[in-house]
């Protein structure tokens, strides 16, 4: 009786696992850069939500602890010490070369005379305040105050950097390159969120922040 041969033992050869293993690494190669812009996306995304919100909070117990909003402010020092009177505050600072920026935001506020105020989870808020003596930062179109001369109420402008120092330290903007486009689209947003602040009330100031807020 003979004996039955023994089964080959089957296996990959070099070619195929070099060849599966090439295949593996261009998907990767393909796939990684959206997935890592995707996963920071969304980490900015989140972080300016979580800006917006500290900082309304933080106006809001100045409001009920110490009876002064934004409209109180007459000046950057004034809307420095609302913020830092309940937020945890790192430093101030208002050396116009002291944030980097690979565009600065000219179109919303002048970078050389804002002050920012760096807080304790990296974020940075930089502010102009009133553009001018005897104006506030309150809503001209409510007139809260009820001034007899209302051209003394302005929207104040700022920007929010939710990761600091860090870059990429570029303004969000829609899929088209544009701030302020109709049908605004963001699908891979940056750290840099143009703000508008008055009152009680910290908003964005561009469609662009608008579509990452509002989720468009």
């Amino acid at each position: 009786m003979k004996l039955s041969n023994m089964s080959k033992m089957s296996g990959f050869t070099l070619a195929e696992v070099l060849i599966t293993l090439g295949i593996i690494g261009v998907v990767a190669a393909m796939t990684m850069p959206t997935l890592i812009n995707s996963t920071q996306g969304a980490q900015y995304k989140a972080a300016y939500k979580k800006a917006l919100s500290a900082i309304s909070q933080g106006v809001t117990l100045n409001v009920a602890l110490d009876g002064s909003s934004f409209a109180d402010a007459t000046d950057v020092a004034g809307i420095k010490n609302i913020l830092a009177a309940h937020m945890n505050v790192v430093r101030g600072s208002d050396a116009p070369d002291d944030v980097p920026y690979e565009t600065a935001p000219t179109d919303l506020t002048q970078k050389a005379t804002n002050y920012s105020l760096y807080f304790n989870d990296g974020i940075i808020f930089s502010f102009q305040g009133p553009s001018a003596a005897g104006k506030i930062c309150s809503d001209p179109t409510r007139n809260p105050m009820g001034l007899a001369d209302a051209s003394k109420l302005e929207k104040c402008t700022g920007f929010i950097d939710v990761n600091g120092l860090k870059g990429p330290n570029k303004i969000v903007t829609c899929n088209d390159g544009e701030g302020n486009s109709d049908n605004c689209q963001v699908t891979n947003p940056t750290d840099i969120y143009p703000v508008v602040y008055f009152d009680q009330t910290v908003e964005p100031n561009s469609e662009a922040a608008r579509a990452v807020l509002y989720g468009k």
